[in-house]
């Protein structure tokens, strides 16, 4: 694990910020919900990270 505060925070907000994109641009097709999937999962992973870092 990572174990400097500050590049493990600036990864968890670049998963955050990602997975934002991620959902927010996903078309309405299948693949839309992969990505959709996608997106929450980098969500969660940056959300822990976070939470991690404190």
């Amino acid at each position: 694990m990572i174990k400097n505060q500050r590049i493990r925070r600036a990864i968890a907000v670049a998963m955050v910020v990602l997975g934002a994109a991620l959902m927010l641009l996903a078309p309405e097709a299948w693949p839309g919900a992969l990505l959709l999937v996608v997106g929450v999962v980098l969500e969660l992973l940056g959300i822990a990270l976070e939470h991690k870092a404190k």
